[in-house]
């Protein structure tokens, strides 16, 4: 399992909020109805799909959702593999591990199902996913993994959302699953080319607090599913980001960030509170605003442009480094290197070493002897006449 956040200590609990269907609402899912039903065998265009899935209110429900979540990953619905007992994972070496996460994400279940359904879920959750990284040795489980899956069990089922994520696993996850999170980090990283060019004194204020890109991890691991309290608003995501390429989360957490501009330069230009901050998301945010607001970026800015521009920032983070590394090894040697001084005062330098208590008795006693003999001397050369 990679080495990355805890993803579970500060998990809101999912409202699953049954709220009146909105006149908007309303006539997209007539929209969409009319759509499914003039389609045959419910074929429809993937360009369709995905106009649907991104314009406004999304794909509306869940009954739709059901439908056509599978036609926009590119599943097959109708040709599904039998599913395996979960006696058949025990001796997996991320089973453990998995089982673990998976029984800690009680908050993302609907409230009040019965006892029994929850238990079938979970071990329905635990299965899905050690299918998936059995199937790929090369892929490694990454703790919020589980926040994705769940989501597309509870809409789809588990033979059609262990068919997606079997496809996005390879897909839109496949960088978060390498041994190692360092592709992730970097790619995190495309956020604030995008914030630099669109808002220069809220990059300057981000890059000046040092936040870095750790609080959009949970983000971008598991499509803002971790982060966010209304199942509603978790499912509309799910919408957009099936519908749209790989990275489109980026552009996401860039458009949020840009949104709250004005929050957060208020704050102080402190890595932990602007982290802080930035961490937990707005109850309140509009997110139907945002998704054209990322799509937007998305059309503007082309990855090639944001890989550059990340080259040259990192390029510049490590002549950074060298630079503080190079000026800290120069107050070290300026602590230790010894002080120098001429030769005629070299006395100076050992007299503390010969002042101490047997010196000085030492010192005493020759001088006596010698004071003795001069005196004896003198007295016999005046004895003597010589003067």
């Amino acid at each position: 399992m990679n080495d990355v956040e805890d993803l579970r200590s500060d998990q809101p609990p999912l409202s699953f909020e049954n709220v009146p269907e909105s006149s908007g609402e309303l006539q997209k899912r007539i929209q969409i109805e009319e759509i499914i039903s003039n389609s045959i065998n419910q074929n429809i265009s993937l360009e369709v799909l995905k106009k649907l899935a991104i314009s406004s209110f999304g794909l509306v429900n869940d009954k739709l959702r059901r439908i056509l979540w599978p036609c926009l990953a590119g599943v097959d619905a109708s040709s599904l593999e039998r599913v395996p007992t979960l006696n058949a994972f025990q001796n997996h070496h991320e089973y453990n591990q998995v089982v673990l996460d998976v029984n800690r994400s009680l908050k993302r279940f609907p409230p009040g199902i019965p006892y029994e359904q929850r238990i079938a879920l979970q071990d329905q959750l635990t299965v899905l996913i050690l299918r998936v990284i059995k199937k790929y040795p090369n892929l490694r489980y990454y703790q919020g993994y589980h926040d994705v899956a769940v989501t597309f069990l509870l809409v789809a089922g588990e033979e059609v959302a262990y068919a997606i994520m079997d496809k996005l696993s390879t897909t839109h996850f496949s960088e978060c699953m390498q041994e190692t999170m360092e592709a992730t980090q970097k790619r995190l990283m495309f956020i604030w080319p995008v914030v630099k060019f669109e808002n220069a004194d809220l990059y300057e204020f981000l890059q000046a607090s040092s936040v870095g890109t750790l609080f959009s991890l949970p983000w971008y691991l598991t499509w803002f599913g971790h982060s966010l309290n209304s199942y509603k608003t978790v499912v509309r995501l799910y919408d957009y980001f099936l519908a749209s390429p790989i990275y489109t989360p980026i552009f996401l957490t860039a458009a949020i960030l840009l949104h709250r501009s004005k929050e957060i330069l208020k704050e102080d230009c402190d890595m932990a509170a602007v982290h802080c901050l930035l961490s937990r998301l707005p109850d309140d945010l509009p997110f139907e605003d945002l998704i054209k607001a990322s799509t937007k970026l998305y059309a503007k800015y082309s990855l090639t442009l944001l890989e550059n521009e990340v080259e040259i920032l990192m390029h510049q983070e490590r002549e950074n480094r060298l630079m503080e590394e190079k000026m800290l090894l120069e107050r070290r040697k300026k602590i230790t290197r010894p002080v120098i001084k001429p030769r005629n005062f070299e006395i100076k330098r050992w007299l503390p070493n010969l002042l101490t208590s047997k010196s000085v008795v030492l010192t005493t006693a020759v001088s006596i002897v010698v004071g003795v003999c001069a005196y004896y001397y003198k007295n016999q050369y005046l004895a003597a006449g010589i003067s």
